[in-house]
């Protein structure tokens, strides 16, 4: 398993497993986001073991697929949502974490500074400058 932590409260990993979600638990983090559609990994990782296996750890486990190339306005309001509904830190996952991790920046886009916004997913080798328009877009700004 592999833990990028964007925030305190907020971490994004590629794919995980399911022997990782109980120590996702004992790690503290009481929600995991599954950003990876079923379509792209085996069958004992889609959605419906990773949920059960998840809840059984005692985690909440949130379900929104984000296409490559095809990120919705849905996607960017289930991640806001399941961020701030989380009781404690959310693990959010997909094949890098890049999905993930842009996922959060559109959701914090009026919240949280774009510098920032771009430049902490970039400590862990995310380049959002791609989506720096969008987020400027979302905040009002030209």
């Amino acid at each position: 398993m592999d833990i990028r932590p964007i925030t305190p409260d907020y971490a994004v990993s590629p794919q995980i497993d399911l022997e990782d979600l109980a120590a996702l638990r004992e790690a503290g983090y009481t929600t995991v986001i599954d950003n990876r559609p079923d379509a792209e990994i085996p069958p004992h990782l889609h959605t419906d073991p990773m949920q059960a296996a998840a809840e059984a750890a005692g985690l909440k486990f949130v379900v929104n697929p984000v296409i490559g190339g095809a990120l919705t306005l849905e996607n960017v309001e289930t991640q806001r949502n399941a961020i701030e509904q989380s009781t404690g830190p959310v693990l959010a996952y997909c094949a890098s974490g890049n999905r993930s991790s842009i996922v959060w920046a559109l959701a914090n886009a009026e919240t949280i500074p774009v510098d920032d916004l771009i430049g902490l997913p970039a400590r862990h080798g995310y380049d959002l400058n791609h989506i720096r328009p969008m987020i400027q877009r979302i905040r009002g700004e030209s």
